[in-house]
């Protein structure tokens, strides 16, 4: 492997920057958008049955906050009737909206910067055909000259060109691939969070004092 990066030339070193960055942000949100973290299943029942008479107190809802991203959300509500047993619906719902923002944020977290690889990855590769190209030509002769081009630079030139070529789309296509499933993951969990709010939301309502 190393011997083709050296074959490469320095026009591979960014490439293989981002495939490094590009293995660690796939690694990080494999880890950060496991279910258990982000929506348990059961987590809304429990929430609804832990408050299904009087509002929990702020121990149970610092251990629902910390329990996962639904959690978070869930817990703002409960938060706001802790804090103002007589708020509107209104603000109950702004509160929940609002942390809700804050870890759909999260969750997107990263996203970007791999779509970005993605995208650059094979115009760095192009990059490196493009200055392999340059050498090939470089190493020709003036026209009418009595030698003709360098071998030995020729061959340089063609698998700088080549293997940049290559290794660009094997950095991209992977980044692509992963960026499209967590691109996906994430827009179901949203879903589930904005479903799952909705109804705690409704469930609160009946709490509220008048």
């Amino acid at each position: 492997m190393f011997s083709i990066i050296q074959a490469a030339g320095w026009p591979i070193w960014p490439l293989v920057a981002c495939s490094i960055l590009a293995l660690a942000l796939v690694i990080e949100r494999f880890l950060s958008l496991q279910v258990a973290k982000v929506a348990p299943p059961r987590l809304l029942d429990e929430a609804i049955a832990v408050s299904r008479n009087t509002v929990p107190g702020p121990d149970v809802v610092t251990q629902l906050e910390q329990n996962s991203a639904l959690g978070e959300v869930l817990a703002s509500g409960l938060r706001a009737l802790n804090s103002d047993p007589t708020c509107t619906e209104l603000d109950l719902r702004a509160h929940m909206e609002n942390t809700g923002r804050a870890v759909a944020h999260r969750l997107e977290r990263y996203l970007s910067s791999l779509a970005t690889i993605a995208s650059a990855a094979p115009l760095l590769g192009l990059l490196g055909t493009v200055i392999g190209m340059i050498e090939i030509f470089g190493s020709q002769s003036p026209a009418g000259g009595a030698t003709g081009g360098n071998p030995a630079q020729l061959a340089h030139g063609i698998s700088v060109a080549l293997y940049n070529t290559a290794f660009g789309l094997i950095v991209a296509i992977p980044s692509l691939i992963f960026w499209r499933y967590f691109r996906v993951r994430v827009d179901e969990y949203l879903l589930t969070l904005e479903l799952s709010a909705e109804r705690f939301m409704r469930h609160l309502n009946n709490l509220r004092r008048p």
